[in-house]
């Protein structure tokens, strides 16, 4: 059987995040910025809350985005120690270094890595709100800080090419949503749905459409895809078919023994899978982003459930349960009742 790969930045319809995005599902360009770099800031901005013009901008300096020759920025170190593009010490990575492209290894020569370290070294040192602070730990120099803090208010007040200056950098779910494919259209206006959902507040019990707790957001993105699935994180775990953690795939659920009323067999949070070992979700109410992307390798993780193997996108009532071989947990009702997450 041959399944269609459908890109998510190219579904048609109100759930496509090329509504959005326009043309360029990575949105436009920013002048100075290679495009790889741009996607690589605006994907950390969005998992860790630094804003992406304080990362363009320390790129900008440590190594003109990966450009600039000199020793270090491709390989050594300068004559302080530091390597990468983002200009990492040795000892500093191995505490801060993120394999950011999840390809089993930290290498702080490799941009996809880099960069979300450098945001995790940020917030590690008290970013956003103390920024000047966490600029200074990442080079204690109040010249540097200053430089970094010009460069990025230089480069919020850029116009991207092709804009106006009225004209807001558009939402980094366009960037990330052209990197997203999904095993057929139905997966595609699931995920596309929630990474749109991106940016709006975490609410216990909220069912959207201003905000969303972690078990309401995939059922809403169920929803956009014309299916029907419970309401709680309690009731959605037993409903979908368990499929084993390594066979995770985009649209699959991963539960957490993480959230009010949690226990080890029944889980109080739930994310919703996008590939490449990451899920979208809704975290917490002070989470930055509240609702963002992030890995669902983490010690919690109880396990994972696919819906689609319960329900079809021609019907939204989900199809009765079959007593076969190998299907744990039986069919329930949706609750009124506020999710767990």
């Amino acid at each position: 059987m041959v399944l269609a790969v459908v890109l998510i930045g190219a579904v048609a319809g109100s759930t496509s995040t090329s509504d959005a995005c326009g043309q360029q599902a990575g949105g436009p360009p920013v002048a100075g910025i290679p495009a790889t770099y741009l996607g690589l800031y605006r994907k950390a901005a969005a998992e860790y809350g630094i804003p992406w013009e304080i990362l363009a901008a320390v790129g900008s300096i440590e190594s003109d985005h990966g450009r600039s020759k000199a020793p270090g920025v491709q390989s050594g170190e300068n004559h302080a120690g530091a390597g990468g593009p983002m200009q990492f010490l040795s000892g500093t990575w191995a505490s801060f270094g993120v394999d950011g492209n999840h390809d089993g290894k930290k290498d702080r020569y490799d941009p996809a890595d880099a960069i979300p370290a450098a945001a995790n070294y940020l917030r590690h040192n008290g970013a956003p709100p103390k920024m000047r602070a966490a600029l200074f730990a990442y080079n204690h120099s109040n010249t540097y800080v200053d430089d970094v803090l010009n460069r990025a208010r230089n480069y919020k007040a850029t116009p991207t090419t092709g804009s106006t200056p009225t004209e807001a950098t558009p939402p980094v779910e366009c960037t990330e949503a052209a990197a997203i494919t999904a095993p057929n259209e139905t997966i595609a206006k699931i995920i596309a749905f929630a990474m749109a959902q991106r940016g709006k507040p975490y609410v216990f019990g909220a069912t959207g459409p201003n905000a969303w707790d972690c078990s309401s957001l995939v059922q809403a993105a169920y929803a956009a895809a014309g299916l029907t699935i419970p309401r709680t994180t309690f009731t959605q775990w037993p409903f979908g078919v368990r499929v084993p953690n390594n066979q995770a795939q985009p649209g699959d659920l991963v539960f957490f023994n993480s959230g009010p009323g949690t226990s080890t067999t029944n889980p109080g949070h739930v994310g919703l899978v996008i590939g490449h070992g990451q899920m979208i979700a809704a975290r917490c109410s002070t989470c930055r982003p509240a609702i963002g992307i992030e890995t669902y390798h983490r010690p919690d993780w109880m396990g994972t459930t696919r819906p689609l193997l319960r329900v079809r996108p021609e019907h939204t009532e989900p199809r009765r349960a079959h007593a076969r071989r190998g299907v744990q947990g039986v069919l329930r009702s949706p609750s009124s009742q506020p999710s767990r997450a």
